[in-house]
């Protein structure tokens, strides 16, 4: 049985959802006719462009109550001599989530950057990624928590650069990257939410209620348990059919776009030790930043007058998803509203022209 047909035996309904990945220590990409070689532990090879974009890997001990968890991290910059100007680049929360999604835009920001000597830190968040992923009680608090201390700690490559450091996510972690800022956490430029989430795969189909949370955490324990869980994991999420057919339902928008590659890097992923831990709280709405529509317009309302926001929706998302982005068009707080093709990770399958519509917002507030 499929982990999406056993959570379909306790909701009644259907219902597709995705989960995480990891990328081997030397992965070929070639999807958008460049190619570039990934060496987690050295760096990566832009030289089939001739680009003058550098980058360093690195990882940065997260201290989180008792444990010690290594977070895995990329900067990006170039060589140029003029001023730097500052990126935090953060994944979508999900069972897919991984650095990979932002490389080509931050490297494409960077090359448009001419005199400014731009620099892009993408980071993983705990439990998901190349990050360690231990059996802690993963929610919304704990990754608004890890964000806050990434951008503060004094070891991490953003700590000085607080004041003019512009903050850019997807999903679920450009919903959170707002929340701290409307909490006064962070103190960011500007912040970039791209096909921004707030729901997790289950509520946004079943909702909450008590009934329903019982369900859920029925479901998380059983994904957390030590044999069943796994055996349940590895039966579905790590299947790489299942991955690809996740890709072409809501992931992606265009099938052409889902290739091996790709599939390949995220089965990767899945595993990893701990790998189904985090997936667990997001497919039940643990990591879900807010609970309500207006929940969700209220943190951007809280950012007017306060911090520019650009927010990229995508022509091609869900449904449900679409109507939660659609919502922010008219919204307070939404310094610019922009579409460009592409469902649930818009920033991987169509990396160019979200880095278009970044960088346009970013040469107009910064």
């Amino acid at each position: 049985m499929s982990m999406v047909s056993f959570a379909m035996s306790h909701f009644s309904s259907t219902l597709s959802f995705n989960f995480p990945t990891k990328i081997p220590h030397h992965t070929t990409f070639s999807r958008y006719t460049k190619s570039f070689t990934i060496t987690t532990s050295a760096s990566l090879d832009y030289s089939t462009d001739k680009s003058t974009v550098s980058l360093k890997t690195s990882n940065w001990q997260w201290k989180f109550n008792d444990n010690s968890i290594k977070i895995y991290y990329e900067e990006h910059g170039n060589e140029s001599d003029g001023p730097r100007k500052n990126i935090l680049m953060i994944p979508a929360i999900s069972d897919i989530s991984s650095v990979e999604e932002w490389r080509l835009v931050a490297k494409d920001i960077i090359q448009r950057s001419g005199n400014a000597n731009w620099r892009a830190t993408i980071v993983d968040w705990p439990g998901l990624g190349y990050s360690e992923r231990p059996k802690i009680d993963y929610n919304a608090d704990v990754m608004e928590s890890f964000l806050v201390d990434f951008i503060l700690d004094q070891n991490t490559p953003v700590n000085s650069l607080t004041e003019d450091l512009v903050i850019i996510g997807g999903g679920h972690g450009a919903t959170l990257a707002i929340r701290a800022a409307k909490k006064g956490l962070v103190k960011p430029a500007a912040i970039v939410a791209v096909a921004p989430t707030w729901s997790g795969p289950l509520p946004i189909h079943f909702g909450r209620d008590s009934k329903t949370e019982s369900r859920y955490k029925l479901l998380r324990d059983t994904l957390r348990s030590p044999v069943v869980g796994w055996m349940m994991y590895k039966l579905t999420v790590s299947n790489k059919e299942f991955m690809r057919h996740q890709y072409k339902s809501h992931i992606y928008a265009d099938y052409a776009n889902v290739t091996s590659a790709i599939i390949d890097s995220r089965h990767e992923l899945t595993k990893m030790k701990g790998a189904r831990y985090a997936p667990a709280s997001f497919l039940t709405g643990l990591f879900d930043p807010v609970k309500t529509r207006e929940e969700f317009l209220e943190l951007f309302e809280g950012l007017e007058d306060k911090v520019p926001v650009l927010v990229v929706s995508t022509s091609s998302a869900r449904k449900k998803s679409k109507a939660e982005m659609e919502a922010l068009r008219e919204a307070k707080g939404v310094s610019k509203f922009v579409e460009v093709p592409g469902a649930l990770l818009p920033q991987e399958e169509y990396p160019y022209l979200v880095a278009r519509e970044i960088y346009s917002f970013l040469q107009n507030i910064i």
